[in-house]
C-alpha cells in the first residue's frame, strides 16, 4: 500500500547578506510507502514547487520526506531546486516533534538552504496553516494497494455492450515551428435504439496561414482492438504510444513520448464508477509527438511537438459546454471542462466548471474538482468565454478567444440521435491569471498568455 498527499507551507527565508526576509512558499506532493498514521516510519518521494519572490519563482522541487513522528520524533525534509540565476540549492529542515506540544511542533518547519558546496545561503521559517491547509491536505490523501494506473490502462475501452453510450479518444497538438494546430478525434457510439455500435471520427488541421481543414473517417462497425491499440477503425488506430490513420486526404503517423502523470479533470470516483452523465480524464496531459501529418499537398513534420491524449466516457454530449487545454511548459498544464448536463432537471442548472491546473507536479484545486467547481463561474459564448472564481486558496481568471476564421463547426450525434455542434479551434488564444493573498490583498502569482497555442471549443445545441 502507498499513500499520496499534498502539503503546503508558507513563511519567510532570510538570504545571506539581505537585511530583510523574503516571502517563501512550498507546495509539495508526497508519495509514501504504507499507510500514513502517527506511528509511520518511512521515507516518501516528494515533488512540487518552491516560490521565493525574485529569487526562485515557482521553481520545481524534488527530494525526500522522512516521516517518523513517534520513533524519531522528527519529520525531515530534504529538497533540491534551481534558482532564477541557475544555481542549484538544497533545503534541509525538520520538524522536531514534542508530544507535549504536538500541534505547534508538527506545523512549524525551520530549515537551512545550502548551495552545492554546502555553504549556507539562507535560513527559512515555514508554517503549515491549519485553518487554511488542513482540509485540502486531508482531502488530497489517496491510498492505493496496487501499482499506479498507466496511460495504457486509462485509455482502454470501457464499453461493455450497453446501449446509449459514447466513448471518445482525442488528441490535440501544436507544431511550434509552423504554428499548426492538430485535432484527432475518435468516437465509439452505441445507439440507444439497439443498432450495432460503430466507430467514426475526424482529423482537423489548423494552419497558421490558412483556413482550417476537416476530414472524416467511418462509420465502421466497432470491433474490440488488439493490444496495445485501444481504438481500431480500419485505417485509424490509437494506442498510448502511437496515433495513426487516414481520413479523406488527411493522413498521420505519430509517435508519443513523455506525458506526465494522468490528470483527473473530473473526480477520480466519477471516472472509476461512471456515476455522472459523462467524465473526462487526460492520461497523457503533457505529451510530445514526433512524426508527420499530411493534408492535401502539405506536410507537417513534428519533432517533439506538445500535445495531449484524453479519454471521455458517458451517455452523450452535454447540453452546452466549453473546453480548454493549455500547455504551460515544463509539464505544467491547465485543463477546463465547463458543462451543463443534457439530462432532464440538470439542463437548467448553471454551467459547472471543472478545472485542473498542474504546476510543478502539484494539482489545483487540491481537493475534489467537483467541490472546487462550486467556487468557479463560467460564461460560455463565442468567440469569447471565461472562467473566474476561487481555485482552492487561489483566485483564478481564464479568458479564451476562438477566432472565427480559425474555428471549425463540427456536427456531433449522440447515442439517442440528438444533435450538437462543436465549435473547435486548435489555434485559440488564452489568458490565465492566478492570484494569491499577500499583505491583505490579492496579488498576481502566475500569468500565462497563449497566442494561437491554446486548444479550445464551445458546444451548443442549434
Amino acid at each position: 500500500m502507498r499513500t499520496a498527499f499534498r502539503e503546503v507551507m508558507a513563511g519567510t527565508v532570510r538570504l545571506a547578506g539581505e537585511p530583510t526576509p523574503r516571502p517563501m512558499r512550498l507546495e509539495l506532493r508526497a508519495d509514501l510507502p504504507g499507510l500514513l498514521h502517527p506511528w509511520t516510519d518511512a521515507t516518501a518521494e516528494v515533488t512540487g514547487s518552491v516560490s521565493v519572490a525574485g529569487w526562485a519563482d515557482d521553481s520545481t522541487v524534488s527530494g525526500s520526506l522522512e516521516v517518523a513522528p513517534v520513533r524519531a520524533r522528527r519529520i525531515r525534509y530534504r529538497l533540491s531546486f534551481t534558482t532564477l540565476a541557475g544555481r542549484r540549492m538544497h533545503l534541509d529542515g525538520w520538524k522536531s516533534i514534542r508530544l507535549d506540544r504536538p500541534v505547534r511542533t508538527m506545523t512549524r518547519l525551520p530549515a537551512t538552504v545550502l548551495d552545492d558546496k554546502g555553504r549556507v545561503v539562507g535560513e527559512a521559517r515555514l508554517r503549515f496553516h491549519l485553518h487554511r491547509e488542513l482540509l485540502p491536505m486531508v482531502t488530497s490523501m489517496r491510498t492505493r494497494t496496487g501499482p499506479p494506473p498507466t496511460a495504457a490502462g486509462l485509455l482502454r475501452p470501457r464499453w461493455r455492450g450497453r446501449r446509449g453510450r459514447l466513448e471518445v479518444w482525442y488528441s490535440t497538438i501544436t507544431e511550434p515551428r509552423t504554428g499548426t494546430g492538430i485535432w484527432l478525434h475518435h468516437e465509439l457510439v452505441a445507439p440507444t435504439d439497439g443498432r450495432n455500435a460503430y466507430a467514426h471520427g475526424w482529423a482537423g488541421v489548423f494552419p497558421a496561414d490558412g483556413a482550417p481543414v476537416l476530414a472524416r473517417f467511418g462509420p465502421v462497425s466497432w470491433r474490440q482492438p488488439e493490444p496495445p491499440d485501444v481504438y481500431d477503425a480500419d485505417e485509424v488506430a490509437v494506442s498510448a504510444d502511437r496515433l495513426r490513420g487516414r481520413a479523406g486526404d488527411v493522413s498521420w503517423e505519430l509517435r508519443r513520448s513523455g506525458g506526465g502523470e494522468p490528470l483527473y479533470t473530473f473526480p477520480r470516483w466519477a471516472w472509476r464508477y461512471g456515476v455522472l452523465p459523462a467524465a473526462q480524464i487526460v492520461p497523457l496531459p503533457a505529451a510530445r509527438f514526433t512524426g508527420a501529418l499530411r493534408y492535401g499537398e502539405s506536410t507537417v513534420e513534428l519533432d517533439g511537438a506538445p500535445g495531449n491524449v484524453a479519454h471521455i466516457d458517458g451517455h452523450g454530449n452535454a447540453a452546452r459546454w466549453a473546453w480548454l487545454h493549455a500547455d504551460l511548459g515544463d509539464g505544467d498544464v491547465c485543463e477546463v471542462v465547463a458543462a451543463v448536463a443534457k439530462r432532464p432537471g440538470l439542463a437548467r442548472l448553471p454551467v459547472l466548471p471543472m478545472v485542473r491546473l498542474r504546476l510543478g507536479g502539484v494539482d489545483l484545486p487540491p481537493a475534489d474538482p467537483l467541490l472546487g467547481a462550486a467556487g468557479l463561474r463560467a460564461e460560455i459564448g463565442l468567440p469569447h468565454w471565461t472562467v473566474t472564481g476561487r481555485l482552492g486558496p487561489a483566485r483564478l481568471r481564464i479568458e479564451v478567444n476562438q477566432p472565427a476564421d480559425g474555428t471549425l463547426a463540427v456536427d456531433y450525434t449522440d447515442p439517442d440521435g440528438s444533435r450538437a455542434v462543436c465549435h473547435n479551434s486548435e489555434r485559440a488564444d488564452a489568458l490565465i491569471i492566478v492570484q494569491r493573498r499577500a499583505g491583505g490583498e490579492w496579488r498576481t502569482w502566475r500569468r500565462w498568455t497563449l497566442l494561437g497555442t491554446a486548444h479550445a471549443e464551445v458546444g451548443t445545441r442549434e
